[in-house]
């Protein structure tokens, strides 16, 4: 193997302990880029999570500044050496990966990459990811390593066998940080679960209680005033009780998804996870939308939930799409279905069985609108725009 500043057994163990400090799977995802381009002596690194539908779940960067990872643009989709790489599932060392006929260019913000090495990241027969390195650095007498402007140094067959060792460990840690995740995420939904049951218990004493105190008040009116309003002080401090536990519920049943991986992510995530549970077609797409404050992010998840739940129970569509854009200051969310549609005019009478009475609230809630366009035998669209992002 080289014997670069930063390879050798010492380096390679350092690399797989960092990643198996983390559980988190955005946090192994960044360690194991971050390690990769450490140990490889590389410009840039990235390391892509595919999805199911051409594109990438989650798509890490290292080498690459924010602003300008954000002037890139959208997330690649899965096309020439990146769709080799997993779709074939085997290494590529390149000299120059612009001269390869696979290669399709970039965007104007990308920085030039020549040489590449990448890596199918594997959990037996499954491809779970791809690892790609690009620009190896040149070390120069008494300076620090540097990018050879011609030519460059180019990846080695030991450079290859290097990370393909690490490659082999990152499979590990990411398999278990999706174990690890996916455990929590039950854990979660059976507090959840408890908190409902706590919750329906607590406000139906407390509703239970308002109704019988409230009917002591009226039969006390007229005979005894002063008891009435005892009775009645008693109503309004039970109402703000009930409130009170509500508004705690609310809190502790907000998305833990959202604190952790934002609106686009968890939008994605769900949605995968409803194209695979049912018949009809599920699409999300989500682009330039930014981090939203917390009571945004969750009143579009909220929405986007409310019009997925109708569309897939209750209109019999086919294909559903979901996107998330900008418009102008403006976030855009949009749920689209081809399904039986319905009658808008009436739309009062349907509102509340469709919940588009509490999306309207959600909207209006965030100084936002809601709009419904349906036609009965040609699918509906509900869209909601808010300020920011």
């Amino acid at each position: 193997m080289s014997q670069g500043p930063r390879s050798g057994l010492a380096a390679v163990s350092s690399a797989l302990l960092a990643m198996s400090r983390h559980l988190e799977v955005r946090d192994v995802l960044k360690t194991i880029v971050a390690s990769a381009r450490e140990l490889l002596d590389a410009q840039y690194a990235a390391l892509g999570v595919p999805d199911d539908h051409g594109g990438f779940a989650q798509f890490v960067v290292d080498g690459i500044g924010e602003e300008q990872w954000k002037a890139i643009g959208p997330l690649p989709r899965q096309h020439g050496i990146l769709a080799a790489m997993l779709h074939e599932a085997k290494p590529e060392r390149l000299a120059d990966v612009r001269k390869d006929p696979r290669f399709e260019g970039w965007p104007s913000a990308h920085p030039e990459m020549s040489d590449f090495l990448g890596l199918p990241i594997r959990d037996g027969d499954e491809v779970i990811g791809a690892l790609f390195l690009a620009n190896k650095l040149c070390p120069a007498e008494g300076n620090p390593p540097r990018p050879k402007s011609e030519g460059r140094c180019g990846f080695t067959e030991d450079d290859e066998e290097l990370l393909s060792i690490l490659a082999q460990h990152a499979a590990i840690a990411l398999t278990n940080a999706r174990l690890y995740e996916r455990s929590r995420e039950l854990t979660i939904a059976e507090e959840r679960s408890r908190l409902a049951h706590e919750l329906h218990d607590a406000v139906s004493q407390k509703l239970f209680s308002l109704r019988l105190t409230a009917q002591a008040a009226a039969t006390l009116v007229d005979r005894d005033p002063s008891r009435a309003k005892g009775e009645l002080q008693q109503v309004a401090a039970l109402a703000a009780e009930a409130a009170d536990e509500l508004r705690a519920a609310v809190v502790e049943l907000r998305p833990a998804a959202l604190d952790e991986d934002g609106l686009v992510a968890t939008l994605r995530t769900q949605i995968q996870v409803l194209d695979r549970a049912h018949s009809a077609r599920v699409t999300f797409t989500g682009q330039g939308v930014r981090a939203l404050p917390a009571a945004q992010e969750e009143a579009f998840l909220r929405v986007a939930q409310e019009a997925l739940h109708n569309a897939l129970r209750h209109s019999g569509a086919e294909h559903v799409d979901v996107t998330l854009h900008k418009r102008g200051p403006d976030t855009v969310l949009r749920v689209t279905d081809d399904g039986c549609g319905f009658d808008p005019t009436t739309v009062r009478r349907a509102g509340r069985h469709l919940g588009l009475v509490s999306m309207r609230d959600r909207a209006g809630g965030i100084g936002g609108s809601l709009t419904v366009e349906s036609v009965p035998g040609k699918g509906t669209t509900i869209e909601l725009e808010a300020p920011g992002g």
